[in-house]
């Protein structure tokens, strides 16, 4: 494996490459940094020369964390169950939670992505034209999710939507009464001894549930091997099996849980995937765990894969 992964680095097949972390069997069994131009979520940090104790964007991973933040704090009894209507979560907007239309929205619909509102990630993350980013310009993210359009059937199909994390965030900041980095550092992060973690925050203050989180690879590594591990008791271990089943079909072989990714094919592994090359695959049958972090934002990943074939072809 480290010989591959040499080659691909040597060869200069990954361009983008900035950490690799794996883990097999519970242990750290190869580890790589590089060098580049980092951002934090748009902002240049400049060159960067990584190594272990380098924060980095996780991008969308945050939107698995939040998924197990959700599980902890509906073990504590602190949130809804995923069956709970969505919208009556927000009283503080009565005249969508009195709107009819909106009232078969649940949980469940957030966690799955399956809203059924009008919502497009496609364009740049830099750009309002990009519905997340709208979001982070609105004067309120959590009604401007609510009150969007409903264009189909909730629970049907798959829309990729960061607006469905900032709401599951929302819930779970209401109710733990704390906000959501606070609560994550205590419930999660500190229990797999990560202290160093930040969390960026948009203009109202709120931490960005959907893509905010930032951690060394070796800590985003121990989050996958908690999941690896059914949750050792840091989050229930019957959430964790649900948070993994797959619920929605993205494409054949590649399905969706609650906030993971699923591969069901051969090869079967669940993963956290964020824009840039942000990358964190767990792969039960084998104990294995793999976080690679790049800085190809708003690009094609091709380093964190070609990072990755070369750790997974045995």
């Amino acid at each position: 494996m480290a010989e591959r992964v040499d080659a691909v680095l040597r060869e200069g097949k990954a361009p983008g490459f900035h950490g690799l972390v794996v883990m097999r069997g519970g242990e750290v069994v190869l580890e790589r940094y590089g060098a580049g131009v980092d951002h934090r979520l748009g902002d240049s940090l400049g060159h960067v020369e990584f190594d272990w104790d380098t924060l980095h964007d996780v991008r969308s991973i945050s939107k698995s964390v939040v998924a197990l933040l959700y599980g902890i704090a509906l073990g504590e009894g602190l949130v809804p169950d995923p069956d709970a209507g969505l919208v009556e979560q927000f009283t503080q907007y009565p005249d969508l939670v009195a709107d009819r239309e909106r009232a078969h929205l649940t949980i469940e619909h957030a966690l799955t992505m399956t809203l059924g509102l009008d919502w497009n990630e496609d364009a740049p993350y830099t750009s309002t034209a990009n519905s997340e980013i709208a979001m982070e310009f609105a004067p309120d993210r959590y009604r401007y999710v609510l009150e969007r359009p409903i264009v189909e059937e909730a629970g049907k199909r798959w829309i990729y939507c960061g607006g469905a994390t900032a709401l599951i965030g929302g819930i779970i900041a209401r109710g733990t009464g704390r906000p959501l980095e606070e609560y994550a550092a205590t419930a999660l992060f500190e229990p797999l001894g990560i202290t160093g973690f930040q969390w960026s925050k948009g203009s109202d203050g709120l931490a960005m549930a959907a893509a905010g989180v930032r951690l060394r690879p070796v800590d985003l590594a121990a989050v996958g091997q908690l999941v690896l591990d059914g949750g050792r008791g840091i989050v229930p271990a019957e959430w964790i099996e649900e948070m993994l089943r797959p619920r929605v079909t993205i494409q054949d072989g590649f399905e969706y849980g609650y906030q993971w990714y699923v591969d069901t094919g051969e090869r079967h592994s669940v993963q956290g995937i964020g824009n840039g090359g942000q990358r964190l695959l767990v792969a039960p049958g084998e104990e294995l765990v793999v976080a690679v972090t790049a800085g190809e934002y708003d690009q094609e990943t091709g380093s964190s894969a070609a990072v990755l074939d070369a750790v997974l072809n045995d």
